[in-house]
């Protein structure tokens, strides 16, 4: 399922994957440079920039812990993503 986010600054966002609970990680829909760290709290939403490699290193987590898991479709959706964001 895809999942879209409006940045008040940098518009729409594209959720790559989650990181951990309430923490996502969400990169800028057409030009996928910029990516954000987004939590979800009891205040709302709040945007956190990080780096391309940061990024980078949270989804080969996420896909290291997917393997783990045996969670293999969403271990190939992921990886797809990766393929298409990183490479």
């Amino acid at each position: 399922m895809e999942t879209y986010l409006n940045h008040p600054t940098f518009g729409l966002l594209f959720r790559v994957c989650m990181v951990e609970e309430s923490r996502e990680l969400f990169t800028t829909l057409y030009a996928q440079r910029l990516f954000f760290l987004v939590t979800t709290g009891s205040n709302g939403l709040a945007f956190e920039p990080i780096t391309r490699s940061d990024a980078r290193h949270l989804v080969e987590n996420r896909l290291r812990l997917l393997r783990r898991m045996g969670l293999s479709k969403d271990y190939e959706q992921l990886q797809l993503i990766h393929r298409q964001t990183f490479q």
